[in-house]
Protein backbone atom coordinates (compact mmCIF):
# COMPACT_ATOMS: atom_id res chain seq x y z
CA UNK A 1 0.00 0.00 0.00
CA UNK A 2 1.41 3.17 -0.86
CA UNK A 3 1.11 6.50 0.90
CA UNK A 4 2.26 10.02 1.16
CA UNK A 5 1.02 11.57 3.78
CA UNK A 6 0.60 11.34 7.15
CA UNK A 7 1.60 13.16 10.67
CA UNK A 8 3.46 12.72 13.16
CA UNK A 9 4.16 13.72 17.01
CA UNK A 10 8.04 13.67 18.30
CA UNK A 11 8.93 14.62 20.95
CA UNK A 12 12.87 14.64 22.75
CA UNK A 13 13.97 13.22 26.11
CA UNK A 14 13.66 15.10 29.32
CA UNK A 15 16.69 16.04 30.91
CA UNK A 16 17.76 13.99 33.97
CA UNK A 17 17.52 15.82 37.33
CA UNK A 18 20.58 17.08 39.38
CA UNK A 19 21.08 15.29 42.78
CA UNK A 20 21.63 16.84 46.27
CA UNK A 21 24.75 14.93 48.12
CA UNK A 22 27.38 15.17 50.25
CA UNK A 23 30.42 13.21 50.90
CA UNK A 24 30.14 11.18 54.08
CA UNK A 25 33.62 9.24 54.01
CA UNK A 26 36.22 8.03 56.33
CA UNK A 27 39.46 10.13 56.20
CA UNK A 28 37.60 12.42 54.08
CA UNK A 29 36.50 15.76 56.64
CA UNK A 30 34.47 18.11 55.13
CA UNK A 31 33.89 16.30 52.46
CA UNK A 32 31.45 18.91 51.19
CA UNK A 33 29.05 18.66 48.54
CA UNK A 34 29.27 15.91 45.84
CA UNK A 35 25.78 15.70 44.19
CA UNK A 36 26.21 15.18 40.27
CA UNK A 37 24.70 16.50 36.94
CA UNK A 38 21.54 15.24 35.18
CA UNK A 39 22.35 13.76 31.86
CA UNK A 40 20.75 14.94 28.69
CA UNK A 41 17.83 13.94 26.97
CA UNK A 42 18.00 11.91 23.42
CA UNK A 43 16.98 14.19 20.74
CA UNK A 44 14.55 12.50 17.44
CA UNK A 45 16.17 12.94 14.03
CA UNK A 46 14.23 12.50 10.59
CA UNK A 47 16.20 10.60 8.42
CA UNK A 48 15.99 10.20 4.69
CA UNK A 49 16.16 6.40 3.56
CA UNK A 50 16.28 5.88 -0.02
CA UNK A 51 15.04 2.17 0.76
CA UNK A 52 12.02 3.47 1.73
CA UNK A 53 8.79 4.95 -0.70
CA UNK A 54 6.12 5.17 1.75
CA UNK A 55 5.25 6.90 4.82
CA UNK A 56 3.00 3.78 5.53
CA UNK A 57 4.95 2.55 8.43
CA UNK A 58 4.63 5.91 10.00
CA UNK A 59 0.64 5.41 9.91
CA UNK A 60 0.51 3.12 12.34
CA UNK A 61 3.17 4.38 14.53
CA UNK A 62 2.58 8.12 14.65
CA UNK A 63 4.67 8.73 18.11
CA UNK A 64 8.53 8.78 18.86
CA UNK A 65 10.02 9.59 21.63
CA UNK A 66 13.41 9.74 22.63
CA UNK A 67 15.17 8.34 25.66
CA UNK A 68 15.14 10.58 28.75
CA UNK A 69 18.93 11.17 30.48
CA UNK A 70 19.57 9.49 33.51
CA UNK A 71 19.99 11.34 37.10
CA UNK A 72 22.81 12.59 38.60
CA UNK A 73 24.33 10.79 41.28
CA UNK A 74 26.57 11.26 44.45
CA UNK A 75 30.16 11.37 44.56
CA UNK A 76 29.63 13.76 41.14
CA UNK A 77 29.10 10.76 38.65
CA UNK A 78 26.85 12.77 36.02
CA UNK A 79 23.74 10.80 34.10
CA UNK A 80 23.97 8.89 31.04
CA UNK A 81 22.41 10.86 28.12
CA UNK A 82 19.43 9.29 26.87
CA UNK A 83 19.61 7.49 23.47
CA UNK A 84 18.49 9.53 20.43
CA UNK A 85 15.62 8.25 18.17
CA UNK A 86 15.85 8.10 14.43
CA UNK A 87 12.67 7.89 12.37
CA UNK A 88 13.48 6.97 9.06
CA UNK A 89 11.74 8.59 6.02
CA UNK A 90 11.89 8.37 2.15
CA UNK A 91 13.46 10.28 -0.04
CA UNK A 92 11.89 12.91 -1.03
CA UNK A 93 9.71 13.83 2.43
CA UNK A 94 8.60 17.24 3.10
CA UNK A 95 8.08 18.31 6.77
CA UNK A 96 5.57 21.19 7.55
CA UNK A 97 4.47 22.31 10.57
CA UNK A 98 1.10 20.84 11.67
CA UNK A 99 -0.64 23.93 12.62
CA UNK A 100 0.52 26.71 10.11
CA UNK A 101 1.31 24.12 7.28
CA UNK A 102 5.09 25.76 6.84
CA UNK A 103 7.57 23.78 5.16
CA UNK A 104 10.52 23.40 7.53
CA UNK A 105 12.66 20.71 5.61
CA UNK A 106 12.73 18.61 2.55
CA UNK A 107 15.07 15.15 2.62
CA UNK A 108 16.23 14.81 -0.55
CA UNK A 109 19.04 12.87 -0.58
CA UNK A 110 20.15 9.28 1.02
CA UNK A 111 21.07 9.90 4.74
CA UNK A 112 20.05 13.24 5.20
CA UNK A 113 19.14 14.38 8.68
CA UNK A 114 16.72 16.49 10.17
CA UNK A 115 16.46 17.67 14.05
CA UNK A 116 12.75 17.13 14.22
CA UNK A 117 12.67 17.82 18.43
CA UNK A 118 15.64 18.96 20.83
CA UNK A 119 16.14 16.63 24.38
CA UNK A 120 16.00 18.51 27.39
CA UNK A 121 18.76 19.85 29.14
CA UNK A 122 20.35 17.62 32.14
CA UNK A 123 19.85 19.91 35.64
CA UNK A 124 22.73 20.44 37.98
CA UNK A 125 23.47 19.19 41.48
CA UNK A 126 24.19 20.55 44.15
CA UNK A 127 28.03 20.76 43.89
CA UNK A 128 27.80 23.07 40.79
CA UNK A 129 25.73 25.66 43.33
CA UNK A 130 28.75 25.27 45.69
CA UNK A 131 30.91 28.79 46.39
CA UNK A 132 32.60 30.40 49.06
CA UNK A 133 29.96 31.79 50.65
CA UNK A 134 28.12 29.30 50.33
CA UNK A 135 29.66 25.39 50.91
CA UNK A 136 27.12 23.82 51.65
CA UNK A 137 24.02 23.84 49.25
CA UNK A 138 21.24 22.05 50.11
CA UNK A 139 19.03 22.13 46.42
CA UNK A 140 19.94 20.83 43.02
CA UNK A 141 17.78 21.74 39.59
CA UNK A 142 15.61 19.44 37.67
CA UNK A 143 15.91 18.69 34.39
CA UNK A 144 14.18 20.51 31.61
CA UNK A 145 11.71 19.21 29.04
CA UNK A 146 12.39 17.70 25.76
CA UNK A 147 11.08 19.09 22.97
CA UNK A 148 7.05 18.50 21.77
CA UNK A 149 6.45 18.60 17.91
CA UNK A 150 3.67 17.57 15.28
CA UNK A 151 4.88 17.10 11.90
CA UNK A 152 3.05 16.35 8.78
CA UNK A 153 4.98 14.20 6.13
CA UNK A 154 4.21 14.54 2.43
CA UNK A 155 6.14 12.61 -0.07
CA UNK A 156 6.98 13.31 -3.21
CA UNK A 157 8.37 11.01 -5.50
CA UNK A 158 12.20 11.58 -7.17
CA UNK A 159 12.31 10.28 -10.87
CA UNK A 160 13.88 11.60 -14.06
CA UNK A 161 10.41 10.62 -16.07
CA UNK A 162 7.16 11.12 -14.91
CA UNK A 163 4.46 10.19 -16.89
CA UNK A 164 1.04 12.10 -17.30
CA UNK A 165 -1.98 11.61 -19.00
CA UNK A 166 -5.65 10.74 -19.26
CA UNK A 167 -7.13 7.62 -17.65
CA UNK A 168 -6.04 4.56 -19.78
CA UNK A 169 -3.98 6.43 -21.72
CA UNK A 170 -1.02 3.39 -21.49
CA UNK A 171 1.07 4.41 -18.64
CA UNK A 172 1.03 1.19 -16.78
CA UNK A 173 1.29 -0.90 -19.41
CA UNK A 174 4.58 1.58 -20.32
CA UNK A 175 6.17 1.38 -17.46
CA UNK A 176 5.48 -2.59 -17.27
CA UNK A 177 7.26 -2.62 -20.06
CA UNK A 178 10.32 -0.83 -20.10
CA UNK A 179 10.44 -1.63 -16.17
CA UNK A 180 10.33 -4.59 -13.73
CA UNK A 181 7.22 -2.42 -12.08
CA UNK A 182 4.11 -4.22 -12.16
CA UNK A 183 1.18 -1.90 -11.36
CA UNK A 184 -2.32 -3.08 -11.98
CA UNK A 185 -3.44 -2.98 -15.69
CA UNK A 186 -7.20 -3.22 -16.73
CA UNK A 187 -9.60 -1.81 -19.20
CA UNK A 188 -11.48 0.85 -17.32
CA UNK A 189 -10.66 4.76 -16.23
CA UNK A 190 -8.29 5.17 -12.66
CA UNK A 191 -6.65 1.65 -12.81
CA UNK A 192 -3.58 3.07 -11.04
CA UNK A 193 -4.54 4.42 -7.71
CA UNK A 194 -1.32 5.38 -6.34
CA UNK A 195 1.97 5.91 -7.92
CA UNK A 196 4.90 3.75 -9.14
CA UNK A 197 8.34 3.94 -9.82
CA UNK A 198 10.25 1.88 -12.80
CA UNK A 199 14.10 1.51 -13.22
CA UNK A 200 14.62 0.94 -17.04
CA UNK A 201 17.95 -0.62 -17.49
CA UNK A 202 20.30 1.02 -20.40
CA UNK A 203 22.89 -1.70 -20.32
CA UNK A 204 26.36 -0.37 -18.90
CA UNK A 205 24.93 0.48 -15.78
CA UNK A 206 23.22 2.71 -17.05
CA UNK A 207 19.32 3.40 -15.32
CA UNK A 208 16.67 6.16 -15.10
CA UNK A 209 13.52 6.08 -13.23
CA UNK A 210 10.03 6.59 -14.29
CA UNK A 211 7.46 7.86 -11.98
CA UNK A 212 4.30 6.34 -13.35
CA UNK A 213 1.39 8.59 -11.42
CA UNK A 214 -2.79 7.94 -11.51
CA UNK A 215 -4.68 9.72 -14.91
CA UNK A 216 -5.56 13.10 -14.67
CA UNK A 217 -8.67 14.53 -15.91
CA UNK A 218 -9.90 18.33 -16.69
CA UNK A 219 -10.09 19.94 -13.08
CA UNK A 220 -7.07 17.91 -11.60
CA UNK A 221 -5.59 20.66 -10.03
CA UNK A 222 -8.68 22.07 -8.32
CA UNK A 223 -8.94 18.20 -7.04
CA UNK A 224 -11.30 16.39 -9.97
CA UNK A 225 -10.42 12.73 -10.10
CA UNK A 226 -7.54 11.63 -8.18
CA UNK A 227 -6.64 15.23 -8.55
CA UNK A 228 -3.46 17.31 -6.85
CA UNK A 229 -3.11 14.72 -4.27
CA UNK A 230 -0.89 13.15 -7.34
CA UNK A 231 0.29 16.07 -9.34
CA UNK A 232 3.07 17.00 -6.15
CA UNK A 233 4.54 13.55 -7.97
CA UNK A 234 6.20 14.99 -11.05
CA UNK A 235 7.07 18.14 -9.23
CA UNK A 236 10.81 17.06 -9.10
CA UNK A 237 11.09 14.95 -12.40
CA UNK A 238 13.52 16.45 -15.02
CA UNK A 239 11.43 15.55 -18.07
CA UNK A 240 7.42 14.52 -18.97
CA UNK A 241 6.54 11.93 -21.16
CA UNK A 242 3.03 13.04 -22.12
CA UNK A 243 0.84 10.18 -23.15
CA UNK A 244 -1.92 10.49 -25.45
CA UNK A 245 -4.67 7.73 -26.91
CA UNK A 246 -4.61 7.76 -30.65
CA UNK A 247 -7.27 4.97 -30.79
CA UNK A 248 -10.73 6.10 -31.34
CA UNK A 249 -12.43 3.75 -28.90
CA UNK A 250 -11.14 6.10 -26.10
CA UNK A 251 -14.01 8.63 -28.02
CA UNK A 252 -12.07 11.06 -26.98
CA UNK A 253 -9.82 13.76 -29.51
CA UNK A 254 -6.32 13.02 -28.73
CA UNK A 255 -5.29 16.85 -29.67
CA UNK A 256 -7.77 17.79 -26.95
CA UNK A 257 -6.44 15.53 -24.85
CA UNK A 258 -3.00 16.96 -25.41
CA UNK A 259 -4.04 20.48 -24.68
CA UNK A 260 -6.44 19.69 -21.45
CA UNK A 261 -3.65 17.86 -19.15
CA UNK A 262 -1.22 20.56 -20.40
CA UNK A 263 -3.33 23.33 -18.93
CA UNK A 264 -4.10 21.07 -15.60
CA UNK A 265 -0.15 21.32 -15.50
CA UNK A 266 -0.08 24.91 -16.66
CA UNK A 267 -3.04 25.60 -13.48
CA UNK A 268 -1.20 23.81 -11.05
CA UNK A 269 2.15 24.56 -11.37
CA UNK A 270 2.92 27.27 -14.46
CA UNK A 271 7.27 25.88 -13.79
CA UNK A 272 5.89 22.18 -14.57
CA UNK A 273 4.09 23.57 -17.45
CA UNK A 274 7.29 24.70 -18.91
CA UNK A 275 9.15 21.37 -18.12
CA UNK A 276 11.01 19.84 -21.19
CA UNK A 277 8.04 17.18 -22.52
CA UNK A 278 8.09 14.43 -25.36
CA UNK A 279 4.88 13.48 -26.76
CA UNK A 280 3.77 10.04 -27.03
CA UNK A 281 0.87 8.62 -29.42
CA UNK A 282 -0.35 5.29 -27.77
CA UNK A 283 -1.96 2.19 -28.71
CA UNK A 284 -1.02 2.47 -32.44
CA UNK A 285 -1.89 -1.06 -33.25
CA UNK A 286 -5.51 -0.19 -32.38
CA UNK A 287 -5.36 3.01 -34.74
CA UNK A 288 -8.58 2.77 -37.38
CA UNK A 289 -7.81 6.54 -38.66
CA UNK A 290 -4.36 8.03 -38.94
CA UNK A 291 -5.76 11.54 -39.19
CA UNK A 292 -5.91 11.44 -35.17
CA UNK A 293 -1.79 10.84 -35.34
CA UNK A 294 -1.20 12.86 -38.05
CA UNK A 295 -2.88 15.89 -36.04
CA UNK A 296 -1.95 15.37 -32.62
CA UNK A 297 2.23 14.95 -34.14
CA UNK A 298 1.43 18.21 -36.35
CA UNK A 299 0.31 19.95 -32.84
CA UNK A 300 2.95 18.57 -30.40
CA UNK A 301 5.38 19.88 -33.16
CA UNK A 302 3.71 23.25 -32.80
CA UNK A 303 4.74 23.83 -29.14
CA UNK A 304 7.99 22.58 -30.13
CA UNK A 305 7.95 19.18 -28.75
CA UNK A 306 9.42 16.19 -29.78
CA UNK A 307 6.78 13.16 -30.57
CA UNK A 308 7.06 9.36 -31.17
CA UNK A 309 4.01 6.58 -31.53
CA UNK A 310 4.16 3.50 -29.81
CA UNK A 311 2.31 0.66 -29.15
CA UNK A 312 3.43 -0.88 -25.61
CA UNK A 313 1.07 -3.91 -26.07
CA UNK A 314 2.57 -5.22 -29.29
CA UNK A 315 6.23 -3.27 -28.21
CA UNK A 316 6.44 -1.17 -31.12
CA UNK A 317 8.38 1.91 -31.34
CA UNK A 318 9.08 1.09 -27.09
CA UNK A 319 12.93 0.69 -27.50
CA UNK A 320 13.34 4.23 -29.60
CA UNK A 321 11.39 6.05 -27.13
CA UNK A 322 13.77 4.42 -24.42
CA UNK A 323 16.36 5.75 -26.08
CA UNK A 324 15.13 8.97 -27.15
CA UNK A 325 14.39 9.30 -23.37
CA UNK A 326 17.98 8.51 -22.76
CA UNK A 327 19.43 11.36 -25.01
CA UNK A 328 16.99 13.57 -23.11
CA UNK A 329 18.11 12.96 -20.12
CA UNK A 330 21.77 12.86 -21.17
CA UNK A 331 21.57 16.45 -22.44
CA UNK A 332 19.56 17.88 -19.51
CA UNK A 333 22.24 16.83 -17.50
CA UNK A 334 24.65 18.12 -19.92
CA UNK A 335 23.04 21.77 -19.96
CA UNK A 336 22.91 21.91 -16.32
CA UNK A 337 26.77 20.72 -15.53
CA UNK A 338 27.83 23.81 -18.32
CA UNK A 339 28.26 27.31 -16.60
CA UNK A 340 26.21 29.72 -18.24
CA UNK A 341 27.66 32.35 -20.26
CA UNK A 342 27.57 34.92 -18.19
CA UNK A 343 29.23 32.61 -15.48
CA UNK A 344 31.90 31.66 -17.69
CA UNK A 345 32.71 34.93 -19.08
CA UNK A 346 32.96 36.45 -15.26
CA UNK A 347 35.70 33.26 -14.67
CA UNK A 348 37.54 33.90 -18.13
CA UNK A 349 38.27 37.40 -16.40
Amino acid sequence: MFLDRVKIRVRGGHGGNGVTAFRREKFVPRGGPSGGEGGRGGDVWLVADDSLNTLLHLRYNPEHNAERGRHGEGSNRSGREGADTLVRVPVGTQVLDAETGEQLADLTEDGQRWLAARGGRGGFGNAHFATSTNRAPRYHQEGSPGEEREFQLELKLIADVGLVGFPNAGKSTLISTISAARPKIADYPFTTLEPHLGVVDLGDFRTFVVADIPGLIEGAHEGAGLGDRFLRHVERTKLLLHLVDLSSQSGRDPVEDYEKINRELRAYDPHLAERPQIVVGTKTDALDEPDRLACLRARAEQDGREFLAISAVANRGVRELVQTLARALASLATNKSQPSDELAAARER
